[in-house]
Order: structure tokens, then sequence, then C-alpha cells
């Protein structure tokens, strides 16, 4: 099926040309870039700030006091200033619940919410709260302003890429942030997939290859495998350290340093401003002792100097841990160091000579280190989005989705299963519950579209999932899968875990639907990209404050004889307060009064819970 072009600013179709513009951005945890295929050199290049000095864009976001939000750099310079209205590292929050980041909250100087809930995490920023999704939306949008200024067009297209290890929610998350940015998002590709793509390894079809992709960046390290053929990329295993990376190396010099002048860690928490210089005296002398045998600075007007191979001493034990994740990966995927043909390094921190010298010793071969180890994934990027453009007729597209294809969820919204622009055939499920106790038949009704509310999506068909075991609402394990063969048919499948009842129907998810319709759906979910969003987040705050209430509810009345009567006055008073608020239609109020209520109950709901454990173990030996 051809391309669908949109024009943004006038609201109108186009049609689609070979010089329409695909943009490759890559969305870092520190840095984010976004490059582009030149037309005449047919090189891709990452662009370049409006002095024409800086490629990356700090991945950080801080909130004025008017409302308004800055982007990259001016961001960054609010780190130790404002903390509290400062946000970094949010793709490590991207389709991750509280209940997934529990043990990392402290390494966030902001406020990430524990509303109690397996729902996305949400972060406070004042009295507004926000989503990891309107965040890396934030960023986006930055990247897709400097490509239009450099460019002078307009910019509507994009791919993103993403860790080999995302899951489903994650990717989806990051689909959702682009759209939110008036992006649409023609692929999710993988950081490992884009940096093999930009070495070019992969597109001579004929030939077979496995590839290791060594990405060692500010804070995180990963090592994925892959196996390319007939110009198919395919993760064979994955391994790494989310909080290991180059900050790590900065470190190890300054404990270097403040061994020899008699200080602490402690000494530097009480003086931020001597803390700030030794990281970043230890930043410089990293990276100049890749070309240099002596680095000498004066620290609080004390000297201090560090050798190449003193260095090297404090780098080699941390390199070597990035190693330990190499060996596993190459067992994940049942290879041998000898399987490997290439190997690929990512990540700033890969410059340093003694990470390439080690990891081609391990190996057993040389690396690749001719381009710029930032952007290569970006450069990739840009690679895969000029073949979806048409431009690089060498390497074959397979046949995808024209819409994506979900399911209608509790309150009107549709919850995607398989995206548009997934390859076929294909595969996907999800899992879901009942809502009522008792509940004993699931209604399954089928929507194709783009928007957030299955209202402005188009329903294919339904069914009736009949004869669940009557359970407590959220016992009930229902899997449903979305399954596509070759000739683009859909068969949705569900499934009683716990029983084994199944039902299933076939439908054609893109009979009846011409290409202009489509490009309309395709049209309208971007010009309602920020009302579908904000309508989606209302209605999930409402679902959550629903369920919320039940369960204390029904808590209280269980529990009455372990409360007091203050407790259960306050809480009656929380769930009152919470019931108003739910007519105000405003999700920042309701996320409040949701965060009150669990603040309140939180205490005594843990000490009944120790009880009722104590109660069962009594007599038991462990």
């Amino acid at each position: 099926m051809p391309s669908i072009s949109i024009n943004l600013k006038e609201g109108t179709l186009a049609k689609n040309t070979q010089q329409d513009l695909i943009v490759g951005i890559d969305l870092g945890t520190t840095n984010s870039l976004v490059a582009y295929m030149d037309e005449n050199t047919g090189q891709a290049i990452a662009i370049k700030d409006e002095e024409g000095s800086n490629k990356l864009v700090p991945s950080i976001i801080h909130f004025l006091a008017n409302g308004a939000v800055e982007v990259g750099n001016n961001a960054k310079g609010q780190l130790v200033n404002n903390p509290q209205n400062t946000i970094y590292s949010v793709k490590r929050l991207m389709g991750k619940s509280f209940t997934d980041i529990a043990t990392h909250s402290q390494y966030f100087s902001y406020k990430i919410i524990d509303d109690d809930t397996e729902s996305l995490v949400k972060i406070r920023v004042g009295d507004k709260f926000h989503t990891p999704i309107e965040l890396s939306a934030e960023i986006l949008k930055s990247l897709k302003q400097r490509a239009e200024k450099a460019l002078d067009r307009s910019i509507s297209k994009a791919v993103i890429t993403v860790p080999a290890y995302f899951n489903d929610s994650q990717r989806q998350a990051t689909r959702d942030a682009g759209k939110l940015a008036g992006l649409e998002v023609l692929r999710i590709v993988n950081e490992p997939t884009a940096a093999s793509l930009a070495y070019g390894l992969g597109t001579n079809q004929s030939q077979a290859q496995t590839i290791a992709v060594y990405d060692l960046g500010g804070g995180t390290f990963d090592i994925s495998i892959l196996q390319i053929e007939e110009g198919i990329f395919e993760v064979l295993a994955t391994n790494g350290n989310t909080f290991l990376g180059g900050d790590d190396f900065d470190r190890a010099i300054v404990d270097y340093w403040l061994e020899q002048a008699n200080l602490t860690a402690k000494d530097l928490q009480a003086n931020k401003a001597l803390g700030q210089n030794f990281r970043l005296a230890a930043e410089a002398a990293k990276m100049a002792l890749g070309t240099q045998g002596i680095f000498e600075t004066t620290i609080n007007k004390e000297p201090f100097s560090l050798s190449k191979e003193q260095f090297n001493a404090l780098a080699k034990p941390l390199v070597e841990q990035t190693l330990k994740n190499c060996q596993q990966a190459l067992k994940d995927a049942n290879l041998n160091k000898t399987d490997i043909n290439e190997i690929v390094l990512v990540g700033g921190s890969t410059r340093m000579p003694l990470v390439q010298e080690m990891v081609a010793a391990f190996f057993e071969k040389p690396v690749h280190t001719k381009l710029n180890p930032d952007e290569v994934v970006a450069l990739g990027a840009a690679i895969q989005a000029d073949i979806l453009a048409g431009n690089n007729k060498d390497m074959l597209l397979l046949d995808i989705t024209p819409l994506s294809l979900g399911i209608e969820t509790m309150g009107g919204l549709m919850d995607v299963i398989i995206p548009r622009n997934s390859k076929v055939p294909t595969k996907a499920g999800r899992e879901y519950t009942t809502q009522v106790d008792g509940q004993v038949n699931m209604r399954i009704a089928v929507y194709q579209g783009e928007r957030d509310l299955i209202a402005d999506n188009r329903k294919l068909g339904e069914f009736e999932l009949k004869g669940i075991p009557a359970m407590p609402a959220g016992f009930p394990k229902v899997e449903i899968a979305f399954i596509i063969d070759a000739d683009g048919i859909l068969r949705v499948r569900a499934k009683e875990l716990r029983s084994g009842i199944e039902q299933s129907i076939e439908v054609r998810p893109s009979y009846g639907i011409s290409e202009t319709e489509m490009a309309k759906m395709l049209l309208a979910s971007m010009q309602n990209a920020q009302t579908d969003m904000q309508a989606r987040a209302l209605q999930e705050a409402l679902n959550e404050a629903d369920q919320i209430i039940n369960t204390t509810e029904k808590f209280i009345t269980k529990n009455t004889e372990h409360l007091s009567t203050k407790e259960i006055t306050e809480t009656q008073k929380h769930i009152a307060h919470l019931k108003t608020t739910l007519a105000s239609k405003d999700k920042d109020k309701i996320h409040a009064a949701i965060e009150q209520l669990n603040d309140f109950s939180r205490p005594f709901a843990e000490r009944i819970m120790d009880v009722a454990i104590a109660s069962a173990m009594k007599g038991k030996k462990i």
C-alpha cells in the first residue's frame, strides 16, 4: 500500500512524492537527536541547533512558574537550582507503573506518585500531574521544531528508536508521545537495528550476519545480539545494566581524588558546588585521557592530576562488568564469540580507548568505530525513514497493517493491541480481567483507528466470551489475542486462562476503507491528539477513582473491628471528597484527591495486612 502524506499546517491530505521527508529520532535517556537523509548526498545527517554547534538535545524538561516548558540545555541548567520542577531520565519511566520503578525512586529528584495501582506512573510538578508520555512529547516537539527550522519545511512523520528490551507497553507509550508531539510514527525501530543500518550492515540481503551491538551511554549499558538475514533483523538476546554508564567512570575518578585529598562523599554532599567542580573536572579528565598521557587541574585551589595508566586501572573493573553482560547475552543466544561477525559500538562512553580495546579483545575481532557513537542510532533511524519514504529501493519492506487494531475497555477507551504499521503476518495479545464480582460473561468489541476513544474509531465486530467461572472482580485472567495472517485477515481470540473457556471471530481489518478515508482517520488522530490525550487521561482518572472508592469501601466494611472510629470517619470524608471531585471533570484535582485518600489509608491498611499475615503464620515455622 502506498504511504499517505498529511499536511499538518494546512490540515489537508497531500499527494505523496519522493521528496516526502521522514526524519529519524533517537529519543534517549540522557540526550536525544533528530536526523534526516540528505537528498543531494544520500548521506544521513544529524541536525544541529540554530547556532550550528550542538547536535545533542539533553532529554530534560523544566517547568517555569508561568507553566511554560523548556527543553534541552536551558532545562539542564535548572537541575541543581530547581530540581523539583526539572524532569530527567523520563525514558526510564515510559510504560512503567510505580511498582516497576519503586526500588529506584530515590534516583529521581522530582515527585513520582505512588497511587497503589498498576496504572502508568505519574509525575507531580506543582499541582499538575504529568505522564511520561506527555513529558516525552515535549522532547519530541523540540526535536520536530529543530528539524523544521533547519530544513525550512513542515515535518509530520518520523521513525523513533527504542531499546531492544522495550516491551509492548513501552513501545506503545513511545508511539503515543510521538502522536502528541504532532508526529505520525511510521516505525518504532530497535536501537541496535538502527545502529547496524548506520554502518550498512544488513543491506546485502544475500548475506546472513550475526552482530553484537555494544551500547555504553551516560547512565546505562546494553548489549544486543542480532541475526540479520534477507533484510530481516531479529534480536536473539539482550542484556545490560540500567545503572552503569559514563557517570560511573566519572565517579571512580572523583573517589580517587577524594582519597588523595582526605575527603569523603559526605563532604561533597555538604558542599554541592565543590561536588559539581569535582564531577566536571573528572568528566574533563576522562575525555582528555583519550588522547593525552596525563591530566592536571586545580579544584578549590588544590592541584589534582591523573595519568592514563591510573585512569585505566580505575575504569577496567567497570568495563569488565559490561563484558560479563556480553558473555551472558551470548549464552542466552546459544552462541560463541566466534559466531559474531561484526561488533558495533554505540554511546559516547565507547570513545574511551580502553573500552574499544577490551571489547575488541573480548570478541577477538576489530570493532566498528568510524561513526560518531552519539549519533549512530539517529543516523540509522534516518536511513530507515528513507527506506519508508521509498527513496531506497535496495531494501524490501514487509507488508504492514494500515491502521491500529484494538478493543474497547472501561469508559469507552480504545486499547491498541496491534499498532498501525506493524508487519504482517503478526500476533499480539494482552491479559484482561473482570470489573464486577461474579461476572460470567465478557463482551469483546474490536475497533480499528488511531483515536483514544472508541466513539471516534471504526467498529469491526464484537463477540461475547461466555462461561467465565464466577469469581471476585480481578481474579479471572482473560487473554485476548489478535492474529493477522499473510492475507490481512484478522482473527480475535478470547480465552479465560484458569478455565480454558475460549471464543473467537474473524474480521478483515481494512475492508470497506478507502485510502482517502484511511488518511482522514490518520489526520483526525493527529489534529486531535491533544484533546484525545486529555479525554483519555480524564477517563482513566475517573476509572481509577471508581476502583479506589469501591476497594476502600469494601476494605472498611471487612475490617471495621480493626479500625478506630476516627480512621473510619476520616476515610469516609476522603471518599466523599473524592466523589465530589469527580464532578469537576478535572484530572489533576481527581488525582490529587486519590493521592490524599491513598496517603491517609496506607498506614492502617499496612497495619491490618501485618496483623493478617501474623495471624496466618501463627504456629508455623519458616
